[in-house]
Parts: structure tokens; C-alpha cells; sequence
């Protein structure tokens, strides 16, 4: 073990962690190391690139690794720390992106070999906050093509497996996000969310995953799946992670028409509320149907649990659940945004996602106008859900990790599926509502199946409620050991 490391001046040495504990500090914990100048950025990104290139051929986790980059943003993080110019929490903390959101000279494919060449020339709004806050930018992570799938085997780079175990899918569509926090091979990452794409595969890997409030954060140089549903989110190994990724991604963007003014709290402080006063909402209509029983028994433990740090637990009948399996607007904006490229250059999708984007050329304009109508009530109704509880709280996933071999199955069938008892529906089952209802949601590790996968509890606020969602789910992490155990494969 390597237990002795020089400071950034070299003129002394430290104790600190061997590589494999390094890999699996939270941001916090790798933070305070190195703005005390325990260990360097520089080292620390060496050792993020070394598991990538161990790892990442079994994971396929990442399809761009930007070495180069990554090594010269670590030493100017350094220099700057030298020099007393702290940037805060995420300084020269390394981080990855779902490569669907835009990085200025480097390729953004979105995993299809449609955009296998594109290289944006400016970065998206978050990526550029992130570089900001002085975080250490590794690569970009595979994905379902364009997001449109909660799977990650749908990829022109191939499938992304999953840590815990690796026959089995990391879901979707931010499963290379998901399995690189999870087995150490970045310190965090930002996924994007439209019917769960954050919280399904954080569940289905172990790791938070967290969806703000529908335009709280700028989906400005992201590339789309709904306009109307697209949220960005990060994905951490910890609540306290996720608060501090998110403090520094939120916030008004007058340059993206979805981005809202609201206020941006201070989300780390907001961990240190006590959480007794709180009021628990169960809506167990919908969100609680037809569990695997070893997701019903992690809920209802966990739920044990929450009954203990909060005020009290009740039944919810007021949260609205009519239509919101509908996909029109998903169907019809995806559509919107790929019908000149589906015209000229249709063999360059694969052949699921193109069959989904061509249904949607078949639906109305009255549909589509109706559709977002119902959106705009949902998203006035649920508040009506917050009058008696401050959170609700809901299994992230009806059913454990599916095989990838199931998943390929499924998507054999190429049309996207109207079966609600359909594998590829059912495992975006209990996110997909929040992404209508636009709210704050949250999936904490709340225990495993019997074959070692992980389980995720989804916590959800009122619009705006970051907080109050990161305060409960902090609370419970805290309260547990899920967050400890590591997979397999790390």
C-alpha cells in the first residue's frame, strides 16, 4: 500500500489513501484533501484514468476518454490551489458527462454513429459551470442512443454492463454515467432525464441520482429528447455529492427558453436540518402495483425506517396519475428534432430508435396540442399533493436489474412498445411521472436482491424543493449502509 504521498509543493510528505480507497472518496472527503493540499488533483486524475483504462473494457462505460485534457485541467487546478485561488468543492475533482451534453472541441455523440464525428464549438451551459467551479473533466459516457430508452444496450459503441454484475444492464439511458460513479471511475457525472434516465439506472447501480425541478437547470447545449420532459441531473456516490454538483449547475439561464427563475438555496446546508417535522406521502395507487416482492420488502424496510426519522407517514390519494404513461409529447418532440436527419440518413440510427423516432411522425398536431395540455394540468394538480406532506416517497423501480440479454429481447420487437406490462416500459414505471409532474425527485440505495443488485427508494418534493428532498434523503443515507458496499467489478 502507498501510504505516504508528497504535498503540492514537494516538500513534505502526507499519509493518504492507496489508489483503490482514492477511487471511492466522496467529493467531499477527495475535496477537503485537496484544498489542504493532502493530494494533489494531478494525482488523483492519474489514478481516475488508470481504472478507466482497467475497467473500462468490461463496463464500456466511457466512449471518449479525454486524457490529454483532463491531465492539463488537473494541473492548472493545482497551480490555482497553490496560489490560494480556491474554487470550491469541486476544484480539481474529476468528473464525467453523459455524452449527450455539447463539450467545445471534443466529440459529442449521443452514442449513434449519426453524430460518431460531431465536435461541438462551444460548450453546453453546464458543462461550462462545471469548468468554472475548476472540475476536472475525464471524458464522455456511453448512453442509450439519444436517450431514448431506459436500457444502455441500444448503442453504436455497444452495450454498457453493469458493475454489480456484468451480464446483467445498468439501465438507462444514463447507464455509462451510472456504472462509471459506481465501480470508481469518476467522482461524479451529469445525466439527463426524461422518463428516468437519472434515477433508473442510479437504482439499478447503487449510486443517488437526482432530478431538479423541471428548468432549474439548463439543458442549453444538450442534445434533446423532449424539450417539454428534458431535465439534467447529477449522479453521485452520495447525497451530500449530489448537493454539491447540483449547487454548482443550478441556477437562471436567460439564454435557454425552458430555464426558470427560481431561488438556489444552499443545498450542502440544507443537510444539516433536522428532518422530525417532516410529513411522509405514500401514494402506494400506481407507484406500489405489482412490485417484485424483493423491491416491495427494501420499500417497505425503508419506509420503517423514514417512519422513524420523520413526523409522521400517510396514505396520499391526491397525487394525479391519469395519463401520465402517455407518450405523445416525448414521441412527437423527438420527431420534431430528428425528422431532416431520419430523412437523409436513416441507416446511421439503430434500428430500435429509429422505429421510435419515425411513430412519432404519425402523431396529430390536435394530439400533440391536447398532450401538452395535460402536461400543463399535471403540473398545476400535483402541487395539490404538497398541501398535507412535504415529500412523497415511492420505490425508484417496480422491478429489480433486468439481464441484458432481456433487453435485447425486448428491443428485437423494434416498434417502441404501447404495453405497459412491456419490460422496457415497466422499468421507467415510477420515474417517468415525476419527469410530467416536473419535479424534484431523488433514487438513494435503499438495499439489493437476493442475486446482489442493487434497489433504489425514490424521494420527491414540491417544485422548487431540491432541498427538502436532499435534507430527508441525506437523512436516510445517513441512517444506513447501502451507500458503503461496492460491486464487483471496482
Amino acid at each position: 500500500m502507498d501510504i505516504l504521498r508528497r504535498n503540492f509543493l514537494g516538500s513534505t510528505l502526507r499519509a493518504s489513501p492507496d489508489k483503490y480507497e482514492l477511487a471511492f472518496l466522496t467529493i467531499s472527503e477527495l475535496s477537503e484533501l485537496i484544498h489542504t493540499r493532502k493530494i494533489s488533483p494531478v494525482e488523483v486524475t492519474r489514478v481516475m484514468l488508470q481504472r478507466i483504462e482497467k475497467f473500462n473494457p468490461v463496463l464500456n462505460a466511457y466512449i471518449t476518454v479525454t486524457s490529454e485534457q483532463a491531465m492539463n485541467s488537473a494541473q492548472d487546478a493545482e497551480k490555482e490551489i497553490q496560489h490560494g485561488k480556491w474554487r470550491g468543492p469541486l476544484h480539481g475533482v474529476p468528473v464525467a458527462l453523459k455524452d449527450l451534453f455539447d463539450t467545445a472541441g471534443v466529440r459529442t455523440t449521443a452514442a449513434s454513429a449519426l453524430f460518431k464525428d460531431r465536435v461541438p464549438e462551444q460548450d453546453a451551459e453546464v458543462v461550462r459551470r462545471l469548468k468554472a467551479a475548476g472540475a476536472v473533466l475525464l471524458g464522455k459516457l456511453n448512453m442509450h442512443e439519444f436517450a431514448y430508452g431506459g436500457s444502455s444496450t441500444v448503442s453504436n459503441f455497444g452495450a454498457v454492463h453493469n458493475p454489480w454484475e456484468p451480464t446483467y444492464s445498468t439501465g438507462g439511458s444514463s447507464g455509462g454515467s451510472a456504472a462509471a460513479v459506481a465501480a470508481g471511475l469518476c467522482f461524479g457525472a451529469l445525466g439527463s432525464d426524461t422518463g428516468g434516465s437519472v434515477r433508473q439506472p442510479a437504482a439499478y447501480c447503487g449510486i443517488v441520482g437526482l432530478k431538479p425541478t423541471y428548468g432549474l437547470v439548463s439543458t442549453r447545449g444538450v442534445i434533446p429528447l423532449s424539450w417539454s420532459l428534458d431535465h439534467v441531473g447529477p449522479m453521485t456516490r452520495t447525497v451530500a455529492d449530489a448537493a454539491i454538483m447540483l449547487q454548482a449547475i443550478a441556477g437562471y439561464d436567460q439564454q435557454e427558453m425552458t430555464s426558470q427563475q427560481m431561488r438556489v438555496p444552499n443545498y450542502t446546508a440544507a443537510l444539516r436540518s433536522k428532518t422530525s417535522a417532516l410529513q411522509l406521502g405514500i401514494p402506494h395507487e400506481f407507484f406500489f402495483a405489482s412490485l417484485d416482492p424483493e423491491i416491495e420488502a427494501a420499500t417497505n424496510e425503508a419506509l420503517s425506517l423514514l417512519g422513524k426519522l420523520t413526523a409522521s407517514v400517510k396514505q396520499l390519494t391526491t397525487v394525479p396519475v391519469n395519463n401520465i404513461t402517455d407518450r405523445t409529447v416525448v414521441a412527437a418532440e423527438a420527431y420534431a428534432y430528428h425528422a431532416e436527419f431520419v430523412a437523409k440518413l436513416p441507416e446511421q440510427y439503430q434500428q430500435p430508435t429509429l422505429a421510435a423516432i419515425r411513430a412519432g411522425a404519425e402523431i396529430r398536431s390536435r394530439d400533440y396540442i391536447m398532450a401538452r395540455r395535460e402536461l400543463a394540468s399535471l403540473r398545476q394538480r400535483i402541487q395539490h399533493a404538497f398541501e398535507s406532506v412535504d415529500v412523497i416517497v415511492t420505490p425508484a423501480t417496480p422491478i429489480g436489474p433486468p439481464a441484458i440479454s432481456t433487453f435485447d429481447a425486448a428491443y428485437k420487437d423494434v416498434p417502441f412498445p404501447t404495453d405497459p406490462s412491456d419490460i422496457r416500459r415497466v422499468t421507467l414505471r415510477n420515474t417517468g411521472p415525476f419527469d410530467k409532474y416536473g419535479l424534484p425527485t431523488i433514487s438513494v440505495p435503499c438495499g439489493f436482491t437476493r442475486k446482489g443488485l442493487p434497489v433504489g427508494l425514490q424521494i420527491s418534493g414540491p417544485h422548487g424543493g431540491e432541498a427538502v428532498v436532499l435534507q430527508l434523503a441525506h437523512a436516510y443515507e445517513q441512517a444506513t449502509e447501502w451507500h458503503k458496499r461496492r460491486p464487483t467489478i471496482s
